[in-house]
């Protein structure tokens, strides 16, 4: 055999391992994700049929049972962790990113209509902010709204945050925007039935919040 045939042969062997090499690569890390992906997918499964089953449970709580448990804020806000974090490994696109909001916005509305309910009940005074945001490209500032929400929500822990993608494709987050009239630019807030629009920075969104309410209630939990 001529050097440079075995030259040649040598090569190409080098650049068929380095091919497969990558090709396994590749596909062992996709392997890693699509496990990780069904991990979250199961783990988001059960903390929406666990948050089903408390809907019905606390609805036939008495005041007082209410009154000592805050009611699913905390939960739906780790599911809605686990959410954001898979929208960030499979674009906000993705038909099973798309399929999970469906089953969280749902849960949102569930609890938002349940809380009414108990505050008319049990003579509870809780602030609820129904946030409009978009993915789509149209909301230059609803990230930072975001950001400001979940801080607003951290230092007023009562303060009932309940976030909708704007243009998800759901039957009764189209009523929820028909019977509040939100027609105005994104980022959207509805705070005591009222809407307020474009609100991005921390000023403006806690300056139409309620805090005399917030500080009374704060006051009255420490």
């Amino acid at each position: 055999m001529s050097p440079t045939l075995r030259n040649a042969l040598l090569a190409l062997g080098i650049t068929a391992l380095i091919f497969g090499t990558g090709f396994w690569a590749s596909n062992a890390v996709n392997d890693l994700r699509l496990n990780e992906i069904r991990d979250i997918e199961q783990q988001i499964g059960i903390d929406t049929l666990s948050l089903e089953t408390q809907f019905d449970l606390l609805a036939r709580l008495s005041c007082n049972d209410i009154a000592e448990n805050s009611v699913l804020s905390s939960e739906l806000n780790k599911l809605a962790d686990r959410l954001n974090y898979t929208e960030e490994r499979l674009g906000s696109n993705n038909a099973e990113v798309i399929s999970l909001k469906r089953q969280y916005s749902l849960l949102e509305i569930k609890d938002y209509l349940l809380m009414q309910q108990v505050a008319e009940k049990c003579n509870l005074k809780p602030v609820f902010v129904l946030y409009f945001y978009s993915n789509a490209g149209d909301c230059s500032g609803c990230e930072s709204a975001g950001h400001v929400l979940t801080y607003l929500r951290q230092t007023y822990p009562q303060l009932r945050v309940y976030s909708f993608d704007y243009h998800l494709d759901l039957g009764a987050l189209e009523t929820l925007k028909t019977l509040n009239k939100i027609d105005g630019p994104l980022p959207a807030f509805v705070i005591n039935s009222k809407a307020h629009y474009g609100l991005t920075d921390l000023q403006s969104i806690e300056g139409i919040l309620p805090l005399d309410k917030l500080a009374t209630t704060t006051k009255q939990k420490n």
